[in-house]
């Protein structure tokens, strides 16, 4: 499970999220650093066993740095205010379908699939679902993914992506331009030693779109 140092860590940056507090607080960051690193370790571990290509993948590769680079942004908060993983072949910056685990005090998520895919990648996706959307419906629709999932997640474009036929009837399946889903998580969970359960009954559902979406990711 979740140690709850990572909980109640995020709680208190939610509200310090300044230079001073967080270097006065270092040693609460490390720990809960540590405890998060184990806990996804051990989610590797789990998700393993539902998809083989995350072998020699390490809670180092995955996790997210906490420090925001707000060089572009208008919010100058030095620090996420989450926890985040993404668990794939090849890692955080991995192409490829993965797994994501979000925790953030009343915003956590687990979620996975082709978030803010390269133009290329995204255009291979939507190519083939051009090709063989009974297929990718189907993984979709299954009732095992909607238990889960209600719908791709992020924004769509609001006509056809260039290059394909507007009066195509599954035109809504390539208007995406994230293939990805997410399934928020009630903060009772996240340290309850129900939550590793959770993670492996919901990425054993988004197990079928991640293959889906690899296929085409490794024929680039």
């Amino acid at each position: 499970m979740l140690n709850s140092s990572v909980y109640e860590f995020l709680l208190e940056l939610r509200e310090n999220n300044n230079r001073e507090w967080f270097q006065a607080n270092k040693k609460k960051y490390d720990r809960a650093k540590k405890d998060f690193q184990l806990f996804i370790d051990l989610s590797i571990e789990q998700i393993k066993q539902i998809d083989t290509d995350i072998n020699g993948v390490q809670a180092k590769d995955c996790i997210f740095r906490i420090f925001r680079d707000v060089r572009f942004s208008g919010d100058k908060r030095p620090y996420k205010t989450n926890f985040g993983a993404f668990i794939a072949k090849q890692g955080r910056k991995s192409k490829f379908g993965g797994y994501y685990i979000h925790i953030e005090p009343e915003q956590s998520f687990l979620g996975g699939g082709c978030y803010m895919p390269e133009s290329k990648v995204l255009k291979a996706i939507r190519t083939e679902i051009y090709h063989n959307s009974k297929e990718f419906k189907s993984i979709i629709n299954k009732p095992e993914f909607k238990m889960h999932f209600d719908e791709l997640y992020g924004e769509k474009l609001k006509t056809a992506p260039r290059g394909f036929p507007k009066d195509f009837e599954e035109i809504s399946l390539l208007n995406y331009k994230n293939y990805a889903v997410i399934k928020p998580i009630n903060d009772d969970l996240l340290t309850s030693d129900q939550f590793p359960f959770e993670i492996e009954n919901t990425f054993k559902a988004l197990r079928p779109l991640n293959q889906f979406l690899n296929e085409i990711v490794n024929d680039l």
